[in-house]
Protein backbone atom coordinates (compact mmCIF):
# COMPACT_ATOMS: atom_id res chain seq x y z
CA UNK A 1 0.00 0.00 0.00
CA UNK A 2 3.14 2.27 0.34
CA UNK A 3 5.45 1.20 -2.19
CA UNK A 4 8.34 3.56 -2.97
CA UNK A 5 6.54 6.15 -0.88
CA UNK A 6 9.21 8.43 1.23
CA UNK A 7 7.67 8.88 4.59
CA UNK A 8 9.51 11.12 7.21
CA UNK A 9 8.82 9.68 10.72
CA UNK A 10 9.45 12.70 13.32
CA UNK A 11 10.59 11.17 16.95
CA UNK A 12 10.99 7.81 14.70
CA UNK A 13 13.72 6.12 17.22
CA UNK A 14 10.77 6.63 20.39
CA UNK A 15 8.33 3.73 21.26
CA UNK A 16 5.79 4.32 18.68
CA UNK A 17 7.98 6.07 16.01
CA UNK A 18 9.75 3.03 15.91
CA UNK A 19 6.33 0.78 14.73
CA UNK A 20 5.36 3.85 12.62
CA UNK A 21 8.95 2.69 11.08
CA UNK A 22 7.67 -0.94 10.81
CA UNK A 23 4.29 -0.18 9.46
CA UNK A 24 5.75 1.94 6.61
CA UNK A 25 8.23 -0.59 5.60
CA UNK A 26 6.07 -3.58 5.95
CA UNK A 27 4.31 -1.93 3.12
CA UNK A 28 7.13 -1.26 0.97
CA UNK A 29 7.89 2.18 1.68
CA UNK A 30 10.60 3.75 2.82
CA UNK A 31 11.01 5.13 6.48
CA UNK A 32 13.19 7.83 7.59
CA UNK A 33 14.18 8.24 11.05
CA UNK A 34 14.02 12.04 12.25
CA UNK A 35 15.08 12.03 15.76
CA UNK A 36 17.22 14.66 17.29
CA UNK A 37 19.31 12.19 19.10
CA UNK A 38 21.80 11.01 16.55
CA UNK A 39 23.15 8.11 18.90
CA UNK A 40 20.14 6.62 19.05
CA UNK A 41 18.55 7.23 16.27
CA UNK A 42 21.78 5.09 13.86
CA UNK A 43 20.76 2.21 16.14
CA UNK A 44 17.55 1.81 16.06
CA UNK A 45 17.47 2.06 12.47
CA UNK A 46 20.45 -0.37 12.41
CA UNK A 47 18.09 -3.33 14.90
CA UNK A 48 15.17 -2.56 12.88
CA UNK A 49 16.76 -3.03 9.28
CA UNK A 50 18.18 -5.77 10.58
CA UNK A 51 14.74 -7.34 12.19
CA UNK A 52 13.13 -6.20 9.21
CA UNK A 53 16.01 -7.69 6.84
CA UNK A 54 15.37 -4.12 4.90
CA UNK A 55 17.24 -1.92 3.39
CA UNK A 56 14.60 0.79 3.73
CA UNK A 57 15.37 2.67 6.63
CA UNK A 58 17.16 5.73 6.73
CA UNK A 59 18.16 8.05 9.52
CA UNK A 60 18.22 11.96 9.32
CA UNK A 61 19.15 13.89 12.66
CA UNK A 62 16.21 16.81 13.26
CA UNK A 63 15.82 19.57 15.33
CA UNK A 64 11.57 20.05 14.83
CA UNK A 65 12.22 23.51 16.35
CA UNK A 66 15.01 24.49 14.04
CA UNK A 67 13.46 26.02 11.00
CA UNK A 68 17.41 25.43 9.51
CA UNK A 69 17.50 22.17 10.79
CA UNK A 70 14.15 21.66 8.63
CA UNK A 71 15.21 22.78 5.76
CA UNK A 72 18.63 20.71 6.14
CA UNK A 73 16.83 17.36 6.39
CA UNK A 74 14.49 18.41 3.57
CA UNK A 75 16.70 19.34 1.08
CA UNK A 76 18.79 16.43 1.87
CA UNK A 77 15.86 13.54 1.18
CA UNK A 78 15.51 15.83 -1.80
CA UNK A 79 18.17 15.45 -3.15
CA UNK A 80 18.58 11.99 -1.99
CA UNK A 81 14.83 10.77 -3.19
CA UNK A 82 14.21 12.90 -5.36
CA UNK A 83 10.93 13.20 -3.18
CA UNK A 84 8.95 13.42 0.23
CA UNK A 85 5.76 11.89 0.05
CA UNK A 86 4.31 12.24 3.83
CA UNK A 87 5.27 13.43 7.03
CA UNK A 88 4.47 11.97 10.51
CA UNK A 89 4.33 14.57 13.27
CA UNK A 90 5.52 11.82 15.89
CA UNK A 91 8.31 13.54 18.21
CA UNK A 92 7.93 14.25 21.92
CA UNK A 93 9.79 17.36 22.69
CA UNK A 94 9.82 18.81 26.82
CA UNK A 95 11.51 20.18 29.16
CA UNK A 96 12.75 18.76 32.38
CA UNK A 97 9.74 19.75 34.51
CA UNK A 98 7.50 18.63 32.23
CA UNK A 99 4.48 16.41 33.93
CA UNK A 100 4.14 18.15 37.13
CA UNK A 101 0.88 18.39 38.79
CA UNK A 102 -0.95 21.31 38.09
CA UNK A 103 -0.77 23.83 40.79
CA UNK A 104 2.84 23.31 41.18
CA UNK A 105 3.65 24.61 36.67
CA UNK A 106 5.27 27.68 36.58
CA UNK A 107 4.44 29.79 33.75
CA UNK A 108 8.25 29.64 32.02
CA UNK A 109 7.68 25.93 31.91
CA UNK A 110 4.16 25.58 30.29
CA UNK A 111 5.01 28.27 27.50
CA UNK A 112 8.14 26.36 26.84
CA UNK A 113 6.97 22.92 26.62
CA UNK A 114 4.15 24.55 24.69
CA UNK A 115 6.75 25.93 22.26
CA UNK A 116 8.98 22.79 21.96
CA UNK A 117 5.95 20.42 21.05
CA UNK A 118 3.24 22.22 19.68
CA UNK A 119 5.58 25.15 18.28
CA UNK A 120 7.76 22.39 16.71
CA UNK A 121 4.72 20.57 15.05
CA UNK A 122 3.54 23.70 13.34
CA UNK A 123 7.28 24.77 12.18
CA UNK A 124 7.91 21.48 10.90
CA UNK A 125 4.43 21.39 8.89
CA UNK A 126 4.93 24.65 7.59
CA UNK A 127 8.67 23.74 6.17
CA UNK A 128 7.29 20.31 5.00
CA UNK A 129 4.31 22.15 3.59
CA UNK A 130 6.47 24.84 1.75
CA UNK A 131 7.88 21.58 -0.03
CA UNK A 132 5.07 19.77 -0.79
CA UNK A 133 3.51 22.82 -2.66
CA UNK A 134 6.72 22.72 -4.78
CA UNK A 135 6.44 19.50 -5.44
CA UNK A 136 2.48 19.87 -6.20
CA UNK A 137 1.31 16.66 -3.39
CA UNK A 138 2.06 16.12 0.05
CA UNK A 139 0.43 14.29 3.34
CA UNK A 140 0.83 15.40 7.10
CA UNK A 141 -0.30 13.24 9.84
CA UNK A 142 -0.13 14.84 13.34
CA UNK A 143 -0.15 12.30 16.05
CA UNK A 144 -2.06 13.98 18.57
CA UNK A 145 -3.95 12.22 21.64
CA UNK A 146 -7.67 11.25 23.00
CA UNK A 147 -6.77 13.92 25.81
CA UNK A 148 -6.85 16.70 23.00
CA UNK A 149 -10.48 15.47 22.95
CA UNK A 150 -12.08 14.78 26.33
CA UNK A 151 -11.46 15.81 29.62
CA UNK A 152 -8.99 13.79 31.69
CA UNK A 153 -10.33 11.00 33.56
CA UNK A 154 -8.05 11.78 36.91
CA UNK A 155 -9.70 9.14 38.55
CA UNK A 156 -7.69 6.36 36.48
CA UNK A 157 -4.83 8.09 38.28
CA UNK A 158 -5.67 8.13 41.89
CA UNK A 159 -3.29 5.82 44.16
CA UNK A 160 -0.43 6.20 41.63
CA UNK A 161 2.22 8.97 41.26
CA UNK A 162 0.60 9.55 37.43
CA UNK A 163 -0.81 12.47 36.57
CA UNK A 164 -2.42 14.25 33.32
CA UNK A 165 -0.10 17.23 32.40
CA UNK A 166 -1.98 20.09 31.75
CA UNK A 167 0.23 20.89 29.17
CA UNK A 168 -0.23 17.66 26.84
CA UNK A 169 -4.17 18.52 26.64
CA UNK A 170 -3.09 22.29 25.83
CA UNK A 171 -0.79 20.48 23.22
CA UNK A 172 -3.01 17.88 21.94
CA UNK A 173 -5.67 20.07 21.67
CA UNK A 174 -4.50 22.60 19.67
CA UNK A 175 -3.02 20.12 17.62
CA UNK A 176 -6.30 18.85 16.54
CA UNK A 177 -7.28 22.47 15.68
CA UNK A 178 -4.06 23.23 13.63
CA UNK A 179 -4.57 20.28 11.94
CA UNK A 180 -7.88 21.36 10.92
CA UNK A 181 -6.55 25.26 9.73
CA UNK A 182 -4.31 23.65 7.76
CA UNK A 183 -6.04 21.36 5.67
CA UNK A 184 -8.36 24.60 4.89
CA UNK A 185 -5.10 26.46 4.24
CA UNK A 186 -3.97 24.76 1.72
CA UNK A 187 -7.14 24.42 -0.22
CA UNK A 188 -5.64 23.61 -3.79
CA UNK A 189 -2.07 23.09 -3.24
CA UNK A 190 -2.97 18.81 -3.09
CA UNK A 191 -1.72 18.69 0.61
CA UNK A 192 -3.60 16.86 3.13
CA UNK A 193 -3.52 16.81 7.01
CA UNK A 194 -4.76 14.48 9.42
CA UNK A 195 -4.48 13.33 12.88
CA UNK A 196 -4.21 10.05 14.69
CA UNK A 197 -5.21 10.31 18.12
CA UNK A 198 -4.38 7.32 19.97
CA UNK A 199 -5.70 6.14 23.57
CA UNK A 200 -3.31 4.71 26.39
CA UNK A 201 -0.27 2.91 24.60
CA UNK A 202 1.29 0.21 27.02
CA UNK A 203 4.84 1.23 28.24
CA UNK A 204 5.13 -0.57 31.77
CA UNK A 205 2.22 1.25 33.69
CA UNK A 206 1.55 -0.61 37.08
CA UNK A 207 -1.66 -2.99 37.76
CA UNK A 208 -3.35 -0.81 39.59
CA UNK A 209 -3.24 1.97 36.73
CA UNK A 210 -4.55 -0.42 34.05
CA UNK A 211 -7.47 -1.75 36.30
CA UNK A 212 -8.62 1.80 36.21
CA UNK A 213 -7.94 2.32 32.73
CA UNK A 214 -9.74 -0.73 31.42
CA UNK A 215 -12.72 -0.11 33.41
CA UNK A 216 -13.27 2.86 31.61
CA UNK A 217 -12.72 0.77 27.91
CA UNK A 218 -15.11 -1.27 25.87
CA UNK A 219 -12.95 -4.45 25.50
CA UNK A 220 -9.01 -4.53 25.59
CA UNK A 221 -7.84 -1.44 28.03
CA UNK A 222 -4.47 0.04 27.10
CA UNK A 223 -3.37 -0.36 23.67
CA UNK A 224 -0.30 -2.12 22.15
CA UNK A 225 1.88 0.41 20.22
CA UNK A 226 1.32 -2.15 17.18
CA UNK A 227 -2.71 -1.33 17.41
CA UNK A 228 -1.69 2.30 15.87
CA UNK A 229 -0.21 0.81 12.56
CA UNK A 230 -2.90 -0.18 10.58
CA UNK A 231 -4.83 3.35 10.63
CA UNK A 232 -1.67 5.20 9.98
CA UNK A 233 -0.91 3.00 7.18
CA UNK A 234 -4.45 4.00 6.24
CA UNK A 235 -3.45 7.64 6.22
CA UNK A 236 -0.54 7.34 4.52
CA UNK A 237 -1.80 5.09 1.66
CA UNK A 238 -4.14 6.43 -1.09
CA UNK A 239 -7.14 4.87 -0.15
CA UNK A 240 -7.67 7.70 1.88
CA UNK A 241 -6.87 10.25 -0.66
CA UNK A 242 -10.01 12.26 0.29
CA UNK A 243 -9.84 12.26 3.61
CA UNK A 244 -8.56 15.60 4.55
CA UNK A 245 -8.66 17.66 8.14
CA UNK A 246 -9.86 14.87 10.34
CA UNK A 247 -8.87 13.50 13.52
CA UNK A 248 -9.04 9.41 13.82
CA UNK A 249 -9.53 7.93 17.27
CA UNK A 250 -7.91 4.85 18.18
CA UNK A 251 -8.70 4.38 22.19
CA UNK A 252 -10.76 0.85 22.62
CA UNK A 253 -13.54 3.99 23.19
CA UNK A 254 -12.22 5.28 26.37
CA UNK A 255 -13.17 8.68 24.74
CA UNK A 256 -16.85 8.33 24.75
Amino acid sequence: MLKKKIVVITGGAGLIGQEFVKAVVEQNGIAIIADINKEVGKKVKKELSKELKTKNIDFIKLDITSKSSLKKCINKLDKKYGKIDALVNNAYPRNKNYARHFFDVEYSDFVENLGLNLGGYFTTSQQFALYFQQQKHGNIINISSIYGIVAPKFEVYEGTRMTMPVEYAAIKSGLIHLTKYMAKYFKGLNIRVNTLSPGGIMDGQNKMFLEKYKDVCLNKGMLDKSDLKGTLVYLLSDMSKYVNGQNIVVDDGFSI
